[in-house]
C-alpha cells in the first residue's frame, strides 16, 4: 500500500466516521425546543436584534399567536419600496445612489446632497494598478471568489483599515459601494478573456453616469438600452436591503459583533450569499425554465405545462429535488413586493427584446406552479413568487452573462451590509453575538493510548 493510498484510506475513514459523528435526531429539536435554523416552529424567525434599517413584513401575528397571510411590504428606513420605486420610475431617474444614501443615513437626500454623492461614487470607482493586475492575473471562473479576494486587497491599500470610528466606517462603505461594480465587471472581463479568447477590456467608469450605466459600460461598453439601464437600477434597489436576518447580512452582523475590520466582515457577507440556496438561487430557476422550455411544445398550454410541474413537485423530472425554485420565500406569503416591482418593468424590457412570450410563459408557471404546489401538498403556507423567479430572466434580458448573476446581487446588496455593519458597531452597550448550541453527546471517560 503506497503513502498516498493510506492518505486516502484514511481520510475515507474520517469520513465514515463523520458520518456517525454528525447523526443528529430530529426529534431532540422539537423536544428540547431548539430553535433549528433560528426558525421558530411555524416558520418564523427567532427575533434576535433590533434595527432601524429594513424591515420585511409578510404577514400579521393575531393576539391567539396564529399567522395571517398579507401582501408583502418592504420598508427602507420606514419607507415604503414601492413608494421610493414608483416615485423613481414615474420620473424614469436612476435611484441607487438615493437609495445607498437613505439607507447610509436615515435620510432622503435633496437634490445638491444627492448629486454631491453621486460624484463621491464615481470619484471612488477606480482600482488600485496591482488590484487590476491581480484580477487580470487571476485564473479561475467564479467571480465571488474572485470578488471576496479582491475585498480583502482592498484592506492593504485602505488608509485606516481596522478604524471602526463612524467617520471611518462611512468612508469605507461609499468605497466599497463603489468599487464592487469595477471590481465584477473586470473580473468577468478577465474571466471572457481566459476561457472564450476574448479581448480583453478594461474601461474606466465615466463622469455623469448613474452606477447601473456605469457597470453597464465597463462590463460590455455602450451596448446597451436605456431601459436595460434603468431595470438594472431597479433590480439593484431590490436587492440593496433586505432586513437583518437574512444569512448574509447576518454573517456581517455576527463578524461585526467581534470588533473585525470592514473587509474581513463583507468578505465573511460574501461566502454566504455565493451559497445555493442564498445568492444564487436566480441560477436554479434559469435552469429550471430552460429544461421547461425545451419539454413543452406548446408555451400556452396550460395542461402540459401543469403536467410538467406536477413531475418536477413530484420528484420524477429537472433535478429530482421536488422543489420549484422561484416558488415560497421564508417571509412573504401572499407576495413579494420585489417580484410584484420587478414584474412591471420585465414586461416593458421583455417587449423591448422581442421575448414577451417567454414572459408570458413564466407567468403561466409562476401560477400554475403554486397551483400544483398545494395540490400535491396541500396548502400548510400560503406561497408566492419570490424575486428570484424573474431575476435571471431579466438579467438575461438585459444581456448580463450568468457567471455575474450571483456577484450582481453582492453589488447590490453592499449597501444593506455596510448599513447593518455600521448600526451593529455603533449600538449602545453593543455586545458579541454567540448563540448557545446545546450538547447532547454523553460524557465519556478517557482512554489511555496504550488502550485504546
Amino acid at each position: 500500500m503506497t503513502t498516498k493510498t493510506k492518505k486516502e484510506f484514511l481520510i475515507y475513514k474520517l469520513s465514515e466516521e463523520m458520518k456517525g459523528s454528525t447523526r443528529m435526531d430530529a426529534a431532540l429539536f422539537k423536544k428540547l425546543d431548539v430553535k433549528r435554523g433560528l426558525r421558530n416552529e411555524d416558520g418564523t424567525g427567532v427575533l434576535v436584534g433590533l434595527t432601524n434599517i429594513g424591515n420585511v413584513v409578510g404577514y400579521e401575528r393575531k393576539d391567539d399567536g396564529s399567522i395571517v397571510p398579507i401582501e408583502g411590504k418592504l420598508y427602507f428606513r420606514g419607507y415604503e419600496v414601492k413608494d421610493l420605486v414608483h416615485a423613481i420610475m414615474a420620473e424614469k431617474r436612476f435611484g441607487y445612489e438615493e437609495i445607498c444614501f437613505l439607507l447610509l443615513s436615515g435620510r432622503l437626500p435633496d437634490a445638491e446632497e444627492l448629486q454631491a454623492f453621486k460624484e463621491l461614487i464615481i470619484d471612488n470607482m477606480p482600482l488600485e494598478q496591482k488590484t487590476i493586475l491581480h484580477i487580470i492575473e487571476l485564473e479561475g471562473d467564479d467571480i465571488m471568489n474572485i470578488l471576496a479576494r479582491s475585498v480583502m486587497e482592498f484592506y492593504t491599500f485602505d488608509e485606516n483599515p481596522d478604524d471602526v470610528s463612524r467617520d471611518n466606517l462611512m468612508r469605507q462603505s461609499i468605497e466599497l459601494i463603489s468599487k464592487f461594480p469595477t471590481t465584477i465587471a473586470y473580473a468577468y472581463n478577465m474571466y471572457r478573456h481566459h476561457h472564450h479568447g476574448r479581448s480583453l477590456h478594461i474601461r474606466d467608469a465615466q463622469p455623469g453616469l448613474s452606477l447601473a450605466e456605469n457597470f453597464l459600460y465597463m462590463l460590455k461598453g455602450t451596448d446597451y438600452t436605456a431601459l436595460d439601464a434603468r431595470t438594472l437600477d431597479l433590480l439593484l434597489i431590490l436587492h440593496s436591503e433586505h432586513g437583518g436576518g437574512n444569512n448574509s447580512t447576518f454573517t456581517v452582523r455576527v463578524t461585526s459583533s467581534t470588533g473585525t475590520d470592514t473587509f474581513s466582515s463583507i468578505a465573511a457577507g460574501i461566502g454566504s450569499l455565493k451559497g445555493p440556496k442564498h445568492g444564487g438561487a436566480n441560477l436554479k430557476v434559469c435552469d429550471m425554465i430552460s429544461f421547461l422550455k425545451e419539454n413543452i411544445t406548446n408555451w400556452e398550454d396550460e395542461k402540459e405545462i401543469a403536467k410538467w410541474l406536477r413531475r418536477i413537485v413530484k420528484g420524477e423530472a429537472f433535478d429530482k429535488s421536488g422543489l420549484v425554485y422561484g416558488i415560497g420565500h421564508a417571509v412573504y406569503t401572499k407576495s413579494d413586493p420585489r417580484t410584484v416591482l420587478l414584474k412591471e418593468m420585465a414586461r416593458e424590457l421583455a417587449i423591448e427584446k422581442g421575448r414577451l412570450p417567454e414572459f408570458e410563459f413564466m407567468e403561466r408557471i409562476e401560477r400554475i406552479a403554486i397551483e400544483e404546489v398545494y395540490a400535491a401538498k396541500g396548502q400548510r403556507k400560503v406561497l408566492c413568487a419570490n424575486v428570484d423567479f424573474y431575476s435571471g430572466f431579466v438579467y438575461d434580458l438585459i444581456g448580463i452573462p450568468r457567471e455575474i448573476y450571483t456577484p450582481l446581487f453582492a453589488m447590490a446588496r453592499i449597501v444593506g451590509w455596510c448599513a447593518h455593519r455600521n448600526e451593529e458597531l455603533n449600538y449602545e452597550g453593543r455586545r458579541i453575538i454567540r448563540p448557545a448550541y446545546r450538547c447532547v453527546t454523553d460524557e465519556k471517560e478517557y482512554i489511555e493510548m496504550a488502550d485504546r
